[in-house]
């Protein structure tokens, strides 16, 4: 393989080695980084061909898949903006963001888009491709990926940022020196494992932070324990990125199981998203070494704090200290910056430019306060300025007056033998404010008693803290990428 450690990322690294491994699909089959690129130039003609230019909006309704990482590699040389759009939505909830977005290509798989109410072009990757030339573009420029926020408030919105106007040789080695400052991932021959729809911010990035590094991509239909793990054994995985709830997942397979695998080759598993319980990294750690990287930030901050495996052994429970070109600060609710210890409302500046909510001035300017954007996280930092989230400020319960984090009763519960996943819901109270509700789903085969959780948690946490309540649910309900949906757990409980 040629050296392509000095080469500014996807592009030139496939004219020098055409023949390095790019992709490993969901069936299995092998691209080069020569035929990804032939690809990609085909697919950034047939853009142009459609009469797109610098700043137009190109959505993707893609599973996870070849055409996926075609459409982010083709839109990122082509100046264009690259909505990746959850294919597991309402077809009315599809139609807003392609409304919203104003895209002029929506981009199909070759069994979707059917039912879909699109305004602009419907086409899959081979016909974009059809008869356009392998050759690079002209007059290539950067692109950007605008993602829509989940819309736990309204409708979701599309965070954008400016187009650089340079060439992706220009931009790509700021972004690959931050992914090996942050997270020791640094150019050659090393194997990623894509185990989320792409479609989220983080993993569809680290995908793209793959191939600009070298790496060979390996796609995972979707997440499960066992095939995950398989994976990493067959294709000696060296990095992925996953969620806590994938760590819980993996550590409830039977001892047997987890040593079938060889886990050996990983090195850097980063994870975000969620909030990992302090019992649950220190397992995963245990199991496979001091591999896990973890940074905490939004698709509005981007990246914003990040700590690495020893470091956060040595302060379990942080997410980090603020990364290369992030300033942050506490405040409380008259704004006033808290000090060390005492939490309050999380707010971070970035010195690489902000962003803003696509049509939506009056939601952008609420974010912030200044040059200060909230996250909407409650959390404080230590004398050596490591953060410690305590919750969203969404969830947070006051109950007696009280603030109580759902996020920590849900962490001492998961540590429960017979607890798979729990969720920790606010109920209002005449009385005290709200009442704690524990809302448990339990391991399969296993009939834990209230009692059991309550006797689990007597010297975890204080008792003030204790859910007032606890049910059982066959299940509990989350995102794709495994975020607990609190507030759908709120909303069905409050329905009953």
């Amino acid at each position: 393989m040629a050296d392509i450690s000095a080469l500014p990322g996807f592009y030139r690294i496939a004219e020098a080695d055409p023949q390095r491994r790019a992709l490993i699909d969901t069936d299995g089959t092998v691209t080069t980084y020569g035929e990804l690129l032939a690809l990609v130039n085909r697919v950034s003609h047939g853009l142009r061909a459609r009469g797109l230019t610098t700043g137009d909006v190109v959505a993707g309704v893609l599973p996870n898949g070849i055409d996926a990482v075609v459409m982010l590699m083709a839109t990122g040389q082509t100046g264009l903006y690259y909505v990746p759009v959850n294919w597991h939505l309402t077809p009315a909830e599809i139609g807003y963001i392609l409304d919203d977005c104003d895209a002029r290509v929506v981009v199909t798989g070759p069994a979707g888009g059917a039912a879909l109410p699109v305004g602009g072009a419907l086409d899959g990757v081979a016909a974009l491709a059809g008869g356009q030339p392998e050759t690079a573009p002209a007059d290539r420029t950067s692109g950007a990926v605008m993602w829509y926020t989940s819309g736990t408030t309204g409708f979701p919105k599309g965070v954008q940022r400016p187009l650089s106007g340079k060439e992706p040789e220009e931009t790509v080695p700021l972004y690959t020196w931050f992914m090996g400052e942050v997270c020791d991932l640094r150019p050659g021959d090393e194997v990623h494992l894509v185990t989320s729809p792409m479609y989220h911010s983080a993993p569809c990035a680290h995908t793209m932070f793959a191939l600009h590094l070298g790496h060979t991509v390996v796609i995972a239909a979707r997440f499960e324990p066992e095939t995950v793990l398989e994976l990493v054994g067959r294709h000696r995985v060296s990095n992925a990125m996953m969620v806590p709830t994938m760590f819980h997942r993996m550590l409830q397979l039977p001892a047997e199981v987890r040593e079938r695998y060889d886990v050996s080759s990983l090195r850097q598993v980063v994870h975000t998203g969620a909030a990992c319980p302090v019992a649950v990294k220190k397992g995963v750690m245990d199991w496979w070494g001091p591999v896990l990287y973890e940074y905490y930030g939004s698709t509005e901050s981007s990246v914003a704090f990040a700590v690495k495996p020893l470091d956060w052994l040595a302060r379990p429970g942080t997410v980090g200290r603020p990364v290369p070109g992030v300033e942050a600060r506490i405040l409380d609710a008259d704004g006033k910056e808290l000090p060390p210890g005492e939490a309050g409302m999380i707010h971070v500046r970035s010195a690489t430019g902000g962003f803003e909510y696509r049509k939506d001035p009056a939601k952008t300017a609420a974010s912030m306060r200044g040059a200060w954007y909230a996250p909407g996280d409650i959390g404080f930092m230590d004398e050596d300025g490591f953060l410690f989230i305590c919750d969203r400020r969404t969830d947070l319960i006051i109950s007696g007056g009280v603030n109580i984090y759902p996020a920590e009763i849900e962490a001492a519960l998961l540590e429960h033998p017979s607890v798979a996943d729990v969720a920790v819901i606010g109920v209002p109270d005449e009385e005290w404010g709200h009442t704690v509700v524990a809302l448990v789903q339990p391991v399969p085969g296993s009939a834990p008693g209230p009692q059991d959780l309550l006797d689990h948690l007597g010297p975890r946490i204080a008792r003030f803290k204790h859910p007032r309540v606890v049910e059982f649910r066959d299940e509990l309900p989350r995102t794709p990428t495994g975020k607990l949906s609190r507030s759908r757990v709120r909303e069905e409980y409050l329905a009953r």
